[in-house]
């Protein structure tokens, strides 16, 4: 393994990297690009060790600074589809240009996190178009976001 590899934190980072990710797709729709990433990311997700493995990977990250060094930038990238597939929603006007991306993509995937590690509800393709809607109602334009200002 030490061949390969200085200790085993590069090891379960690289391990990490080969387990799914969103993937990218436009069909012109935001919609339809949500439901698909998702749908897909949800079948990939329950077919795979990334389920067990991510709990452990956002522990570690936590309490762990070089291991949070070099998974961060991996995390980042394994969301960009889904941040690509918001930035030309809001080019097309399907969500109003004052969001948050970044706010928008944590309401997006919000709930498959809360279910992972808090209710241990498994996410099914039959939640995926709730949750699509619940979120692109959130950040449709037109809507102004209330603050507590």
């Amino acid at each position: 393994m030490y061949r390969r590899w200085p200790s085993k934190l590069p090891l379960v980072v690289e391990a990490f990297g080969g387990l799914p990710a969103f993937e990218e797709v436009d069909t012109g729709d935001l919609r339809k690009d949500l439901l698909f990433m998702l749908s897909k990311y949800l079948d990939q997700f329950n077919a795979t060790p990334l389920a067990v493995v991510l709990p452990s990977v956002v522990g570690e990250r936590l309490h762990n600074p070089e291991f949070a060094e070099l998974i961060d930038p991996l995390l980042r990238g394994r969301r960009q589809p889904l941040r690509r597939a918001l930035e030309r929603g809001v080019e097309r006007g399907e969500i109003s240009p004052d969001v948050d991306l970044d706010l928008a993509a944590d309401l997006i995937v919000g709930p498959i996190a809360v279910s992972l590690f808090f209710t241990g509800r498994r996410v099914g393709p039959a939640m995926v178009a709730p949750m699509v809607s619940l979120a692109l109602q959130g950040i449709a334009p037109g809507l102004k976001a209330r603050s507590s200002d």
